[in-house]
C-alpha cells in the first residue's frame, strides 16, 4: 500500500479497509478503461458531500436492519436524482447488493488516494507550533517533493503544544522535528543513562 493510500483510508481498519481498497481499485480500473476518471471523480466527490450532509442517507448506509432490496431501491433513486453515470450507479448498486454501503466513504477515499498516487500527488499533514510563512511553506514543499518524487500538498495544523519546530506525517511516515519531540527524546536518553548507572 502506498503512502497516500494509507493516509486516505485511515478511518477504516482491518478487513473494512482492505475491502474498501479492493472496491476502489476495481472502480478505478473500470473508470480508467472507459476514459471516465475525471467524471467518476466528480461524481464520487458529490456522493461524499451528500453522505456528509444527509442524516437520512447516513442512517440508510449504517442501518444493518434494512433489506437488500430496500438498499438497492434507495441507491437507484439516488443514482437517478443525482444523474449518476452508469458506471458510478452500478458501483453503488454493487455496494448495496453486497450490503457494503457502510464502506462507501472509505472506498471513495481509497479511490482518490489511488488516483493521487497514479498522478504522483501526495498530501503531507504538517503540525506546527507557530504559523509558517510563504517562504517556509515553499521550502518545505520543495524538500518533500524531492523526497517523494511527486507533487506535494500541505495540510497545516497549528499545534501550540509542540512548543516549536514541526511534525510531518505522510501516510505511515512521521518525522518529528518539534521541540516537544526533541525534549521527549532527551528525557528518554537521560532516563536510560540513569538506569545504566
Amino acid at each position: 500500500m502506498s503512502v497516500s493510500e494509507s493516509t486516505h483510508t485511515r478511518s477504516l481498519t482491518g478487513d473494512s479497509a482492505i475491502l474498501a481498497r479492493r472496491y476502489a481499485g476495481a472502480l478505478y480500473e473500470l473508470a480508467k478503461a472507459d476514459g471516465q476518471i475525471d467524471a467518476t471523480v466528480a461524481e464520487l466527490q458529490g456522493l461524499k458531500s451528500v453522505c456528509r450532509d444527509s442524516d437520512e442517507l447516513r442512517h440508510i448506509i449504517s442501518n444493518p436492519t434494512l433489506s437488500r432490496g430496500k438498499l438497492m431501491d434507495t441507491v437507484k433513486l439516488i443514482s437517478k436524482s443525482a444523474e449518476l453515470s452508469v458506471l458510478t450507479g452500478n458501483f453503488l448498486l454493487l455496494l448495496a447488493k453486497n450490503r457494503r454501503l457502510n464502506l462507501l466513504s472509505g472506498t471513495i477515499d481509497a479511490f482518490m488516494a489511488k488516483l493521487a498516487v497514479a498522478r504522483g500527488e501526495f498530501t503531507a499533514e504538517i503540525g506546527t507550533a507557530n504559523p509558517l510563512n510563504k517562504n517556509q511553506e515553499s521550502a518545505l514543499i520543495a524538500q518533500l517533493q524531492k523526497l517523494t518524487g511527486g507533487k506535494v500538498q500541505l495540510e497545516i495544523k497549528q499545534i501550540p503544544a509542540l512548543l516549536g519546530g514541526l511534525t510531518i506525517k505522510m501516510g505511515s511516515r512521521l518525522i518529528d522535528a518539534s521541540l516537544r519531540g526533541k525534549l521527549a527524546r532527551l528525557e528518554r536518553q537521560l532516563k536510560a543513562q540513569r538506569e545504566a548507572v
